[in-house]
């Protein structure tokens, strides 16, 4: 396959699939930029690999699968996860808060939230995050996350633990 033809039909396809698959990448990412990110490096990988492509399976099959894997390697990875934090310390915080976290955010200033966040362990981090500031719940997360639903429900309360004992120490401290 030369390289015109190889042009000619990735420009069919990203015509035909295109807005298919950036919605399907936005049910994921649930961003519209990020959600176009993604599309574009599914045609990358496309055009690199059309000529291995036997068309054994129908092409809209394979697009899909490389979109969703596309998508769930961002959900997974440490840039994605520090966005997320990021946005949890820099967002006011959300009045479902429990008491901890309340506490947390109503005694200190923007800085000492971030250096206290920061201060977690990167696995509660995240947890903290998706429960608490994107309001998914520990099956929603245990798929983001892949890992099993005990193991958010654990996090979570650990993480609880840990800021608890942060503010009391802060607490004594300030004192």
């Amino acid at each position: 396959m030369d390289r015109e033809e190889k042009d000619f039909i990735l420009e069919k396809i990203m015509i035909e699939y295109g807005n298919e698959l950036v919605r399907l990448a936005f049910s994921y990412v649930k961003d519209t930029e990020i959600a176009k990110d993604m599309v574009q490096n599914t045609f990358i990988k496309c055009y690199k690999n059309l000529e291995s492509f036997r068309f054994d399976a129908q092409i809209k099959t394979w697009l899909y699968r490389i979109t969703i894997n596309e998508c769930k390697d961002y959900l997974k990875s440490w840039n994605y996860k520090m966005v997320q934090v990021k946005s949890f310390i820099n967002e006011t915080a959300k009045s479902i808060l429990p008491s901890t976290e309340k506490t947390v955010i109503n005694k200190y200033n923007n800085e000492e939230i971030k250096d206290t966040i920061f201060s977690l362990p990167k696995v509660y981090r995240e947890v903290v995050y998706l429960y608490y500031y994107d309001s998914l719940n520990t099956e929603e997360i245990a798929k983001v996350l892949d890992i099993p639903a005990n193991t958010v429900k654990t996090r979570l309360r650990r993480a609880k633990q840990r800021l608890e004992s942060m503010i009391k120490e802060a607490e004594l401290n300030g004192r």
